[in-house]
């Protein structure tokens, strides 16, 4: 499948994000205007791990794992958009998260659809706006900071 450059596959968001399974919470980029703003998609199913223990009777996402797919998204903004480039001798930490609200549960079979949006970014540090929403409901919304930082390998 073809991307164009406001959309990023599952191929090119495992060369840009450290994360595999079961912690990589994006399936695909679906729209973006780099430097403002991302759209992403997670695809939540039964079989992830998490489901096991949260809660067996009634499964549903924990909402540090929508916030945490925030994240993820927010850092492929900055990559894409050039604030911050990744390679082996960085991370991109998740460095704050301010006024979480969870309005509605994610559940096995939901499209979890993340939007952020980017407000600033200085000294390796970048904020962002973030909302999660099943359909036309919200999810989630938060205020995040990521930071980048050096590391010795």
């Amino acid at each position: 499948m073809t991307t164009t450059p406001h959309q990023i596959d599952i191929h090119e968001i495992l060369k840009l994000l450290p994360h595999r399974y079961p912690f990589l919470l994006v399936d695909r980029v679906v729209d973006m205007e780099l430097g403002k703003r991302i759209t992403a998609v997670k695809n939540v199913t039964i079989n992830e791990p998490f489901f096991n223990g949260h809660f067996p009777h009634r499964p549903v996402m924990p909402g540090v794992l929508m916030l945490e797919a925030m994240a993820q998204v927010g850092a492929l903004l900055s990559f894409k958009s050039g604030h911050v480039t990744p390679d082996d001798s960085s991370v991109y930490y998740f460095a704050a998260v301010d006024g979480a609200r969870f309005k509605r549960p994610v559940e096995p079979g939901d499209q979890l659809i993340v939007e952020v949006e980017f407000e600033r970014s200085k000294g390796g540090i970048s904020k962002f706006r973030g909302k999660a929403r099943v359909g036309d409901e919200l999810a989630c919304e938060a205020e995040l900071m990521c930071a980048m930082r050096r590391v010795d390998r």
